[in-house]
């Protein structure tokens, strides 16, 4: 694992310098991946502030976020998919913060308009198909509801957070009744009933089961550098497209973070997430975890740049994902997409 050095921000060299501090941040997260360990040590290692994490589902922080109120420990919250850090906006557990390095680092369409969260790494949802069996996929997200792939497409259900993110971005993109018209094409056209995970979805392919599947693409780097059942031993037959490239470009979702609203430790937790958007931790993204960084100049991962390069969609801001949430949920619902 490449070792992690860093240069801080000001707020950072404040944390050092002031031994008033508590020197400790909390971290509520829904990432589960061993490889973020590496981080927070080095963080600590940086700075001598140590990271308390707990670990649990995005819905679950939430609540108990809520439920412990104005006596929260909760400095940071972390978590993927914009939909679910704006759950926690929508509850009035964010607050703003002010920091030059998370601005000059971070564009601006990944993070929130008002600094309530700021986007980690990046990750796109793009159409994989059988090579064999599709001599023409779909190469838009719009596509995939066209009569011509009736019965072939196997993906996520509705509940499915990445794939409301997604909803919201065509909402955003093409309106409300486009959307729902889109929902209803892609119903028609599944190969079976929504089940699983995005690595299922991939599985789809090899076994015959579907033709197309939509995932992100750090679930298909994973099978390509490891062995991954059912997936792995296949993974030569199936091709991708990024969506999208002649219009607005493929969907790009994010692993986010914000500053609890009753956060204890508010210069450690300002500290925490420049060091998170610095060059080292974005390489660490990168490499450990096959996601894309959103520091720009820092290089994927090998088998992330064996996908090819991409453009990906920067008219829509990230905050749009959450801000059209509730109308995705009800356009699937309508739709019947389970």
């Amino acid at each position: 694992m490449t070792p992690i050095k860093t240069l801080l921000g000001a707020t950072a060299l404040l944390a050092l310098a002031a031994p008033a501090l508590a020197q400790e941040v909390n971290l509520y997260s829904s990432r589960h991946y061993d490889s973020d360990d590496a981080l927070y040590t080095a963080f600590t290692e940086a700075t001598g502030i140590t990271v308390n994490r707990i670990e649990a589902d995005a819905n679950e922080l939430v609540q108990r976020m809520k439920a412990e109120g104005a006596n929260s420990p909760a400095d940071v919250f972390m978590t993927v998919d914009v939909g679910n850090i704006a759950r926690a906006e929508a509850e009035g557990l964010l607050q703003p913060f002010a920091s030059e390095v998370i601005e000059a680092n971070v564009p601006a369409h990944l993070r929130h308009p008002d600094n309530l969260w700021t986007g980690l790494s990046q990750r796109a949802r793009i159409i994989f198909y059988a090579r064999d069996r599709v001599p023409n996929p779909p190469q838009s997200y719009e596509a995939l509801a066209d009569p011509a792939y009736k019965g072939q497409i196997c993906i996520r259900s509705s509940s499915n957070v990445y794939n409301q993110s997604l909803l919201a971005a065509i909402i955003a993109a093409d309106g409300a009744e486009a959307a729902r018209g889109w929902a209803a094409g892609v119903v028609a056209n599944m190969a079976r009933p929504p089940q699983g995970g995005d690595t299922d979805q991939l599985r789809g392919l090899v076994s015959g089961e579907c033709d197309i599947a939509v995932a992100n693409t750090y679930y298909f780097a994973r099978a390509m550098a490891s062995d991954v059942a059912g997936l792995s031993a296949g993974i030569d037959g199936i091709g991708w497209v990024w969506p999208n490239q002649d219009g607005r470009g493929a969907h790009v979702n994010l692993v986010a973070a914000g500053i609890a609203a009753n956060a204890p430790h508010k210069a450690e937790a300002t500290a925490l997430l420049e060091f998170l958007v610095s060059e080292a931790a974005q390489k660490q993204f990168a490499e450990a975890n096959n996601e894309y960084p959103v520091l720009a100049g820092i290089a994927p991962d090998t088998h992330v740049m064996a996908l090819g390069t991409f453009k990906a969609d920067t008219e829509t801001p990230a905050s749009a994902f959450a801000a059209h949430a509730a109308e995705a949920q009800a356009i699937f619902n309508a739709v019947g997409w389970n």
